[in-house]
């Protein structure tokens, strides 16, 4: 009889879950690796002050992800994962010039905008958001959910017919600039700049395709009762049932290959694993730069430190609030922001006014705790965990900063024990290869979403996954990315089932 197919799935994040699923489902027996004690990579929980918080992703977007996944298997996402839609998208203050909410509904928006800054800027909003839907569509299944393409077969891919709508996609074009299309207004030019460091980068050299991600949220952001750790579980049980091995708390310390391409991987306890495949979905460059053995150096080019996407400092605290009604998802600006994203990519170093993002996990659906609430704290901060010639972060300045701006917007916490945090450093030993990146590479310039690496790499029987590689950064994006793998893995095993579905 034929052996089966072995597939070894390095990492347990969102990417390496959703390959593992599709995997079994296509005949190959999985075993999946991963460092950490629990499923989630990233969407990771912390104890403060007694309480688990989510401490990494919190914005969940683009359902139909998750939905063609747990549907492939058979499943039904919605009786797996309690997703309830929200009503406000997010919260934003700036320091003595108002504050404004994003409404799911797009009409409640504008009238938002035009009470905060006119008519004009309230028409500009519309019609960007219009922009921004082309964008997505044209977009989401020509380059996101499929194998990565080059800009020829991208257009093919799009078709003649649709090529004015690929053009106004406005790739030539940064971010920043475009949106002073819209916006007169600098606040609101700030606030839908700031969808580029959601894939870790500056609106001041991201191209303006990325407006996308304004659609993204419109088209429907969810909040999870039992925070981003209970999609993880879901997409954890989901490829177990399908047969997938789970070994948590197991790192892999070595990869090597034979000469007839049978994988072997050490773990640090000293224990062997063998496979005809491998997926790794954690950041690629941790291969290139040697972190799992010399064999798998030449799989990706290793990525420059100028080209890292952002890193952050967190905090995870239990407070309480006053002077400031809280949302779900809430952002404080500074008045400044040029200079935040020259500190960060050009100076490596933190910058003296952060935008401070906040996501108070009790309330839900506008619910108003009472007493002291689970709050993560997040500013920007450069990619330089494993730098030994750049000064590292002092939090306790750190802290001073952000609470400085969330201060200037009327926010007062008064905490009831000491905050957990999590710098650079900290990211790059959790996530090794990238410095403490949480986004993988920015995307600065026309062709960096090209410039990925794809699911195949430079060496044979050996894919890549995750956030750091193609369609890009974001818990839906690595998901997807982890299909590919498993879609590559599929097409170039003779015997495997054909199970990917777009």
């Amino acid at each position: 009889m034929t052996r089966p197919h072995k597939t070894l799935v390095i990492g347990g994040g969102a990417s390496g879950l959703a390959a593992a699923a599709d995997l079994c489902r296509a005949g190959s027996q999985v075993c999946l690796v991963d460092a950490e004690e629990e499923p989630g990579g990233k969407m990771r929980q912390l104890a403060a002050g007694g309480q688990a918080i989510d401490a990494g992703p919190t914005v969940f977007t683009m359902r139909w992800v998750f939905e063609h996944l747990f549907a492939s298997s058979g499943a039904c996402f919605d009786k797996r994962v309690d997703a309830q839609p929200a009503t406000v998208l997010a919260r934003h203050a700036w320091i003595g010039q108002g504050q404004l909410d994003l409404h799911a509904d797009l009409t409640d928006s504008a009238s938002a905008i035009s009470t905060l800054a006119g008519d004009s800027n309230a028409q500009g909003f519309l019609t960007f958001a219009q922009h921004a839907a082309n964008n997505y569509r044209v977009l989401r299944d020509s380059f996101m959910a499929n194998q990565q393409p080059n800009m020829l077969s991208l257009a093919r891919r799009v078709g003649l017919t649709q090529m004015p709508k690929l053009v106004a996609t406005q790739p030539h074009k940064t971010l920043y600039k475009q949106l002073t299309r819209y916006f007169s207004d600098q606040r609101l030019v700030q606030l839908f700049g700031r969808y580029a460091t959601y894939v870790g980068s500056s609106p001041y050299q991201c191209p303006a395709t990325l407006m996308l991600i304004a659609h993204v949220e419109q088209d429907g952001v969810w909040q999870l009762p039992g925070g981003m750790r209970s999609l993880a579980k879901a997409m954890s049980d989901l490829s177990a049932a399908q047969g997938a091995e789970h070994f948590y708390g197991h790192k892999v310390a070595h990869l090597s290959h034979t000469k007839n391409r049978t994988w072997l991987a050490r773990l640090e306890s000293g224990e062997h694993l063998t496979a005809d495949s491998v997926v790794y979905a954690g950041d690629c460059n941790a291969l290139a730069t040697g972190a799992l053995g010399e064999q798998v150096v030449t799989a990706v080019t290793p990525r420059p430190v100028r080209k890292r996407g952002l890193s952050a400092i967190t905090w995870c605290v239990v407070a309480k609030t006053s002077g400031f009604e809280l949302d779900y998802h809430n952002v404080f600006f500074a008045n400044h922001y040029q200079r935040e994203f020259q500190a960060i990519f050009s100076e490596h170093r933190l910058p003296e006014q952060p935008t401070v993002y906040i996501c108070a996990q009790d309330r839900l659906s506008g619910k108003r705790p009472q007493g002291a609430e689970r709050l993560l704290i997040l500013i920007n901060a450069p990619p330089t965990g494993d730098s030994d010639s750049l000064p590292q972060p002092d939090t306790g300045d750190a802290w001073e900063r952000a609470c400085k701006v969330m201060k200037g917007c009327g926010l007062h916490l008064a905490t009831e024990a000491p905050p957990v945090v999590t710098v650079p450093s900290d990211f790059e030993r959790l996530f090794p290869g990238g410095g403490g990146s949480l986004y993988g590479s920015a995307s600065h310039g026309m062709m960096a979403s090209f410039s990925r690496p794809a699911a195949r790499s430079r060496i044979k029987g050996l894919y890549l996954a995750g956030g750091s590689v193609h369609p890009g950064p974001g818990v839906p994006m690595a998901t997807l990315s982890g299909r590919l793998a498993a879609e590559a893995v599929i097409r170039d095993t003779p015997g495997l089932a054909q199970v990917w579905q777009r």
